[in-house]
């Protein structure tokens, strides 16, 4: 039985989402161990600090990195992440463990407009801010007359910019957007046809040490048997593309009551003119060899040498 009477320290970015998926974590650890107390160890990650494009975040684990590093040198003890943020390769970074992985909100990205107008209402020269490359080549190929903006940082900084008219609209995460009490401010919720996710969206991941056998027990009932499986899945895709900041993949997997898994992955040229698609779906097939049979038809297809044209 693992031990009850533990603080356990969270690290976790500083900001009001992260704030607001740490709090959902540490209620329900306290319903499940009320002996257990946490405590907050806050950062502001690299790709919190940094503005502009996307692209130009060079490092790996832009979000993720510091509190990881945190993790090792046992500043803190459990790391929450959004596992659309943490790095393919590795898939586990040495020496840690992704304890649970609690179920999965919303995948679907939405659009933000002050005036409450639909993506496909949005006239020539709306300025959408976003800087993800997966979003930017989504939108160029569907709507070349949009005007994309590149602007980073916190939902809540976003949010702003738009409120200041430096941008006409936005598009960002629903589950986020809900997540930190916005969502009255969607003007529409976009379909997965409309804009595939990134791999890993609305999935997070409670990190520990691997050798942290006590808090392992205490965070495993938190997790959720389908999303583990499917962000097995979509993280074994992104770990055999082995993509960068400025690759354009997106993806998501489905796993349903009966044990059937599909999976669906997508890599795009930043200007969306190209596009590789693969789906393939299984019943009980380990969710790793069903990643690695997305990712293969991929680069048969040409996924390595597109991402690899790609400059980073």
């Amino acid at each position: 039985m693992p031990s009850t009477r533990r603080t356990i320290r969270i690290g976790a970015r500083a900001s009001a989402m992260s704030l607001a998926q740490v709090a959902w974590v540490r209620a329900d650890l306290a319903a499940l161990h009320p002996g257990v107390a946490t405590e907050l160890v806050l950062f502001v990650a690299a790709g919190d600090r940094e503005g502009g494009e996307q692209a130009a975040l060079h490092a790996k684990g832009a979000f993720t990195g510091d509190i990881e590093d945190a993790l090792m040198s046992e500043v803190c003890d459990l790391a929450v992440h959004c596992m659309k943020d943490v790095s393919g390769d590795p898939l586990v970074t040495p020496g840690t463990v992704f304890a649970a992985h609690p179920k999965r909100a919303d995948i679907r990205d939405a659009l933000i407009h002050p005036a409450g107008l639909t993506l496909d209402r949005l006239p020539p020269g709306t300025r959408v801010g976003t800087s993800a490359v997966r979003r930017v080549a989504q939108l160029t190929r569907s709507h070349p007359h949009l005007e994309l903006v590149p602007i980073r940082g916190t939902a809540n900084l976003r949010l702003g910019a738009l409120d200041a008219g430096k941008v006409d609209a936005l598009v960002l995460a629903a589950c986020g957007l809900e997540r930190i009490g916005e969502q009255h401010r969607i003007s529409e919720v976009l379909t997965v046809e409309q804009m595939c996710p990134p791999l890993g969206a609305a999935v997070l991941g409670l990190q520990c040490r691997e050798g942290d056998a006590d808090l392992i027990g205490l965070l495993s009932p938190l997790g959720d048997r389908a999303t583990t499986r499917e962000i097995t899945a979509e993280r074994t895709v992104l770990n055999i593309l082995r993509g960068h900041c400025n690759s354009p993949i997106a993806g998501f997997a489905r796993a349903f009551g009966d044990g059937h898994l599909g999976l669906r992955a997508m890599v795009f040229s930043p200007d969306g003119a190209t596009v590789l698609e693969a789906a393939q779906s299984a019943g009980q097939l380990d969710p790793e060899a069903l990643g690695k049979a997305v990712a293969a038809a991929l680069i048969r297809d040409g996924a390595r040498n597109l991402i690899d044209s790609i400059a980073h």
